[in-house]
């Protein structure tokens, strides 16, 4: 059927349905090579060696030192941790309250471009279905018009059609993985950032009874 065909002819059968999934191939590649990128940037600093640091710091009584390593520590945690260490004077509500919001902003960072990755995987084999139901109705209209056809002309433009949904799965397998990845990602995140508050929590307590 696709004997003798390129490649471009084989993706020109597919109709305008193939060039909207090219699109959104193109968009779910661009962003999940950029999370990854990002997600790696921010997991070379392992949270206990960081956790370490701080406590070595604050164990000098340094706040300014911890503040330091904080900065050049750029992962979604040593910004948890900032946040909490501006706050010294203040009560271990307030700072606690600081902490969470700052890791409801980090966690948004994280989370950035996932659900159009998301969204790609939920709707590319669907997007690939409606591409092949539209290449079936146009083969049998093409058959109609002819008034001459059989067997083989049916199979020859169904499996034309196929290529949709293809096309559809060759999109949509990728994204979905990338997805289920990126959240799994971001439970560690949002997990190592929890651990850090709750610890520095623990130690700007345990300055205050010395």
């Amino acid at each position: 059927m696709f004997k003798g065909k390129s490649l471009w002819q084989i993706f020109q059968t597919g109709g305008i349905t193939l060039y909207i999934l090219l699109f959104c191939s193109v968009i779910s590649i661009a962003i999940i090579s950029q999370r990854i990128w990002y997600y790696w940037r921010r997991s070379k600093i392992k949270r206990v060696d960081f956790m370490g640091q701080i406590r070595h710091a604050l164990g000098k009584g340094d706040i300014q030192e911890a503040l330091r390593i904080c900065r050049k520590t750029d992962t979604p945690f040593s910004a948890v941790v900032s946040a909490g260490l501006t706050l010294p004077g203040n009560t271990e509500t307030a700072i606690s309250h600081s902490m969470e919001r700052q890791i409801a902003i980090e966690t948004a960072k994280l989370e950035r471009y996932t659900s159009i990755v998301g969204t790609i995987g939920s709707t590319a084999v669907y997007i690939g279905l409606f591409g092949t139901v539209l290449g079936i109705i146009r083969a049998f209209q093409d058959i109609s018009a002819s008034g001459s056809g059989g067997m083989n002309v049916v199979i020859s433009g169904i499996a034309e059609a196929l290529v949709c949904t293809a096309a559809g799965l060759l999109v949509a397998v990728p994204a979905v993985i990338a997805y289920n990845y990126f959240m799994r990602r971001i439970d560690a995140f949002v997990s190592d950032m929890e651990l850090c508050a709750s610890e520095l929590l623990d130690l700007i307590s345990a300055r205050k009874r010395e």
